[in-house]
C-alpha cells in the first residue's frame, strides 16, 4: 500500500501535472529558420588548391570565420535586443494574450538584462566551422512574429557586416591617405619656394638665364680673341699712334671690360648667376623628390584601396527565412516521456534504497 502511494506521489502525480501543463496549458510555439554565410570578395586563396585549403584549416580560424562568429555574437547581444525592442515591439511580441503564464515574458516592462535573457532563450545562432554556415533560429508564439524577428535579425546582421567593412576600409586606407596628404603638402611647399625664388630674383627661368649668360661670355671671349689678334697684326704694319690702331686698341679695352663685367655676373659673388643657379637647382632637386614621393604615395593609396576592396565581407543568405505554419514546439510527447522515464528511474532508485535499508534493519 505504501509502495502504491509512493508511486502515485513520485511518478503518477508529477507525470499528470506535466502532461496537463504541456497538453492543456502550454502555448504553441512557431520556429522560423534561416542559413547564411560570411564570405570575402578576395578569392585569391581559392587558387591555391587543396593544399592551400588544408593549410588554411590547419592555421586555425580564418578571417571570414572570425567575422561570422562575431556576427553570431552580435545577433544575441544586448544592442540587438534594444534595437528590436524599439523597432519591432519585442516585449509586446513575447507578451501576446494567448501565451500561457509560465511561458510569457514577465514583467510588462522588463529590465534590459531580463529581456536579453528571455530573448536568448528564443533565438539561437549556430556556427558550423566545417562548412562556415551560420544557422539562425527564432521561436515565438505566432508565425508572423517569428518571421518578422528573423528577417529583422538578418537585416541587422547585414548592417553589422557593412559597418565592419567600412571600419576595415577606413583603417586600411587612412594611413595611405595621410601619407598622400603629407606628400601633397611637400609638393605645394616646394612649389611656393620656387615661386618666391623667381619673384625675389625677378627671373622666371634661372637655368635659361644662366645658359644665355654663358653663351654671351663665350661669344665675347671669341670676339676679344679676334680683336687682340687683329690688334697684334696691325702693330707690325702701322704705327701705334695711328687712328686705326688706337680705335682697335679701344675696342679691345672695351671688350676686356665688358667681358670682366659679364664674367663677374657669372661667378663674382653671392648674387651672381652661379649662386642663383645653384640655389635654383637645389630647389628643383627637392621638387623632383617631392613629385616622386607624391607619385609613390598616390600609388600606395590606390594599392591600399584595392587590397581593402578585396577584403570586403558579405553576408550571403543560403536559405531564406521560412514563414512557419505548424507549431513544432514545445515537443510535448518527448518532454512528457522524458519526465516519466526520469520519474520512474528516480522511483526505482528510491525503492531499491528503501529495500536495502529495510533488509539491513531486519
Amino acid at each position: 500500500m505504501i509502495a502504491h502511494r509512493m508511486f502515485v506521489l513520485v511518478v503518477l502525480l508529477p507525470a499528470l501535472l506535466v502532461s496537463g501543463y504541456y497538453y492543456g496549458i502550454a502555448s504553441d510555439q512557431y520556429e522560423s529558420e534561416a542559413d547564411f554565410v560570411i564570405r570575402s570578395s578576395d578569392n585569391a586563396g581559392a587558387s591555391a588548391g587543396g593544399l592551400g585549403a588544408m593549410l588554411g584549416m590547419a592555421g586555425g580560424i580564418t578571417s571570414s570565420q572570425s567575422e561570422a562568429m562575431g556576427v553570431s555574437d552580435y545577433l544575441k547581444s544586448h544592442e540587438v535586443v534594444d534595437i528590436l525592442r524599439k523597432r519591432l515591439g519585442l516585449v509586446e511580441r513575447f507578451r501576446r494574450p494567448e501565451i500561457d503564464v509560465i511561458s510569457k515574458l514577465h514583467p510588462a516592462n522588463p529590465s534590459p538584462e531580463k529581456l536579453e535573457k528571455y530573448y536568448n532563450g528564443k533565438v539561437k545562432v549556430e556556427f558550423d566551422r566545417d562548412t562556415g554556415i551560420s544557422r539562425l533560429r527564432v521561436r515565438s508564439f505566432r508565425p508572423e512574429d517569428s518571421y518578422a524577428i528573423i528577417r529583422s535579425l538578418l537585416t541587422l546582421g547585414e548592417q553589422q557586416v557593412n559597418q565592419l567593412n567600412q571600419r576595415t576600409y577606413r583603417d586600411a586606407v587612412s594611413s595611405a591617405r595621410a601619407q598622400l596628404a603629407e606628400a601633397e603638402t611637400g609638393v605645394a611647399t616646394i612649389q611656393n619656394r620656387i615661386t618666391g625664388f623667381r619673384q625675389t630674383r625677378q627671373d622666371i627661368d634661372p637655368a635659361g638665364t644662366g645658359a644665355a649668360q654663358i653663351q654671351m661670355v663665350s661669344t665675347m671671349t671669341a670676339s676679344l680673341s679676334a680683336a687682340r689678334a687683329q690688334l697684334s697684326a696691325m702693330r707690325s704694319m702701322i704705327s701705334t699712334t695711328s687712328p686705326q690702331y688706337q680705335a682697335m686698341a679701344q675696342r679691345v679695352s672695351s671688350l676686356e671690360r665688358e667681358l670682366a663685367l659679364q664674367s663677374g655676373k657669372l661667378t663674382g659673388g653671392n648674387s651672381t648667376i652661379a649662386s642663383s643657379l645653384g640655389s635654383y637647382e637645389d630647389l628643383k632637386v627637392r621638387q623632383d623628390f617631392a613629385a616622386k614621393r607624391y607619385e609613390a604615395a598616390a600609388a600606395n593609396l590606390e594599392k591600399a584601396r584595392e587590397q581593402a576592396s578585396r577584403q570586403q565581407l558579405y553576408l550571403v543568405r543560403i536559405v531564406e527565412p521560412n514563414r512557419p505554419v505548424k507549431s513544432e514546439y514545445p515537443e510535448r510527447g518527448r518532454i512528457v516521456l522524458t519526465v516519466i522515464l526520469g520519474l520512474l528511474i528516480a522511483y526505482g532508485i528510491g525503492w531499491l534504497l528503501a529495500a536495502g535499508v529495510r533488509e539491513h534493519v531486519a
